[in-house]
């Protein structure tokens, strides 16, 4: 039994991934920015990484910029622009240090319409436009590609965060976007490696300084094994999506509908929109969140009460916060996430599990 379901927080590192960087740190673990033959070797395997990269997302390779991770490339562009328009479920990474931030509204589904957007950009005129193309709590689907052209046409930046859609739905188009936050632990590839997509001609972000590294742009030696483990993982899962999301959808749905018949009055979020093939996101109809989510996982399951960066917090969905839940429903929201490999069985012994649980704290929490 496979019991993990909480792959939107972080992933297991993939085996292509794992090989690739035991391959990188025992041969080319120089430092790319040195002069020597062996560092040479080491950066250009590094701009073969960028490259790469830059096929499977849609961009040039000139405008990626490495980093570790999704936090640090939101934060460093939002400290970019003095007035940002986003979204109202976007990640605590894009919100919290948001200056003069300008809120996008979402509708019943939690989903921000292009229309809304282009109705804040001619009243208000933000500096940058940022709405994220895959939802981390929901797994709602923005209409991060219509809303780009919106931008573009009114001459707006516009930002997508795509570390929830990489690695889950085809990326070859992102590079319709201005700025592209990305995340290696979120498909497959290590913790601490990501980027951040510019465009080519951009000159306002300074991440960190002290050196010539990425173009001038983030001093500091650069991560060669995690990078390239990243691009690994990528790769390696790129040409199986369609496949995966195929079958990963209805085993979602047939959770779902299993869940329906052990419980009234189960209310899944953004259920009427496109969301991503692994998330459910999910008001139970009775008991605190953290009381499922430790039931479960003395069972061996492994789920969560919403955004990782946020758990622990009363109340912690922005997503159901946003579409105006109670203060008392937002105690009783739970989100599972499932992998590429997650089967039918997987998916059905979790119901069952939810099933059990649900009896146990009727009863006051005490196990059969």
């Amino acid at each position: 039994m496979n019991g993990y379901f909480d792959h939107n927080a972080t992933t297991s590192l993939h085996p292509a991934a794992r090989e690739a960087w035991l391959l990188a740190s025992e041969k080319h673990w120089h430092n790319p920015s040195s002069l020597y033959r062996d560092a040479g070797i080491a950066s250009q395997r590094l701009e073969s990484a960028r490259e790469r990269l830059g096929t499977l997302i849609g961009v040039e390779a000139e405008r990626i910029v490495f980093t570790s991770g999704a936090t640090e490339s939101n934060n460093t562009l939002m400290a970019a622009f003095e007035t940002v328009a986003i979204s109202a479920i976007e990640h605590p990474s894009i919100r919290m240090p948001s200056r003069n931030a300008l809120d996008l509204p979402v509708n019943a589904n939690g989903i921000v319409e292009p229309d809304a957007v282009k109705a804040l950009i001619t009243a208000q005129r933000p500096a940058l436009v940022s709405v994220m193309a895959a939802n981390n709590e929901s797994g709602a689907l923005q209409a991060w590609s219509e809303i780009a052209a919106l931008c573009r046409e009114q001459s707006v930046p516009f930002h997508t965060d795509a570390a929830q859609w990489i690695g889950k739905r085809e990326a070859s188009n992102l590079g319709e976007c201005d700025f592209i936050t990305g995340s290696a632990h979120k498909f497959g590839g290590p913790k601490g490696c990501g980027f951040l997509v510019l465009p080519a001609e951009d000159s306002r972000l300074q991440f960190m300084r002290g050196g010539p590294q990425e173009s001038g742009r983030r001093a500091g030696t650069e991560n060669y094994p995690a990078i390239e483990a990243m691009v690994v993982a990528l790769e390696t899962i790129t040409p199986h999506l369609g496949e995966i999301e195929t079958d990963q959808s209805q085993r979602r749905d047939d959770f779902i509908a299993t869940l329906r018949s052990h419980f009234d009055g189960l209310r899944v979020i953004s259920e009427a929109a496109p969301r991503l093939w692994n998330t459910v996101l999910m008001v139970m109809p009775a008991h605190h969140n953290l009381k499922w989510l430790t039931a479960l996982s003395r069972r061996g399951f492994s789920i969560s009460t919403g955004s990782a960066c946020s758990s622990g917090k009363e109340g912690s969905s922005v997503v159901v916060s946003a579409l105006g839940a109670s203060a008392e429903e937002l105690k009783r929201v739970v989100r599972v996430s499932g992998g590429w490999q997650t089967s039918a069985a997987d998916w059905q012994t979790l119901a069952a599990a939810f099933d059990e649980v649900f009896d146990e704290l009727n009863r006051g929490g005490r196990p059969r």
